[in-house]
């Protein structure tokens, strides 16, 4: 664990600096993530201008919903960028030198790239999250500081998780159009809204099989005292090594399948 940690920091260094070469693009990749997600935000907004709660859930309770999605998504984004482009080293045969490597090849494939828009997503979701536990006044206790930055770490695990095993479909489905991981991700849409809105079977689609609720409605039921719900919240560390158990033995029978693309 030591020595991953380690050549994780040093991977993803020399990304970095290769980035940062070009800091013009940067700076736009930054801006743009914030707008957009700005945007997103002013829309709860002006919908709650109108109708003060949804379900008995207010706006910043729903913020807070939102902003785990950024947030999430922002981590997945910034430091482990490379499960986007599993599907181009399966196509260029650039996932060679990886299994050539007494590396780990989850390890390279994490740090294959660099997401820097994914710094605009975290901290705008940063702000959000911090600015919705302020002002829906939760109350605060040792415990629940403690739930509560777990239920985080696991929703992240989960995100990355899931992103992990939808890129792994580029073992399969061998073409530069493979558009199923982008289904996946736009799924995570679904949980930017409390789960009770939903049809019976979308909410077992997004709390189940592809369990997007973890991210963001579970934790916030907890940390909101949310009824029944928010019991379901301390399933989320089992989730998270669930997922994360399913995506590395799907990657793993995906790299047995693997054939290189000749010459």
């Amino acid at each position: 664990m030591r020595r991953s940690l380690y050549l994780y920091r040093r991977l993803f260094g020399q990304q970095l600096k290769a980035i940062l070469e070009y800091q013009a693009d940067f700076l736009i990749l930054l801006v743009a993530a914030a707008l957009q997600q700005v945007l997103g935000f002013v829309f709860l907004r002006v919908v709650y201008g109108r109708i003060p709660d949804i379900n008995g859930w207010g706006f910043w309770e729903i913020a807070f919903i939102y902003a785990m999605i950024f947030f999430t998504e922002g981590v997945g984004s910034l430091f482990f960028e490379g499960t986007w482009r599993i599907g181009r080293l399966v196509n260029m045969g650039e996932l060679d030198r990886y299994l050539l490597r007494p590396v780990s090849p989850v390890l390279q494939i994490f740090t294959t790239g660099i997401g820097m828009n994914g710094l605009g997503n975290i901290l705008l979701g940063l702000f959000i999250m911090i600015q919705s536990l302020v002002r829906a006044g939760v109350e605060w206790t040792p415990g629940k500081v403690a739930a509560g930055i777990l239920l985080i770490l696991s929703a992240v695990v989960i995100r990355v998780s899931i992103n992990l095993a939808a890129n792994c479909s580029g073992f399969w489905i061998k073409n530069a159009g493979n558009s199923f991981p982008l289904l996946i991700h736009n799924l995570s849409d679904f949980a930017k809204y409390p789960l009770t809105i939903f049809a019976p079977g979308l909410k077992v689609l997004i709390s189940v099989f592809i369990p997007f609720a973890f991210v963001s409605f579970f934790p916030a039921s907890y940390l909101f005292d949310k009824g029944g719900w928010k019991w379901i919240a301390f399933a989320a560390p089992a989730v998270a090594i669930y997922c994360a158990a399913v995506a590395y033995g799907v990657l793993r029978i995906g790299l047995k399948k693997y054939e290189s693309v000749g010459n």
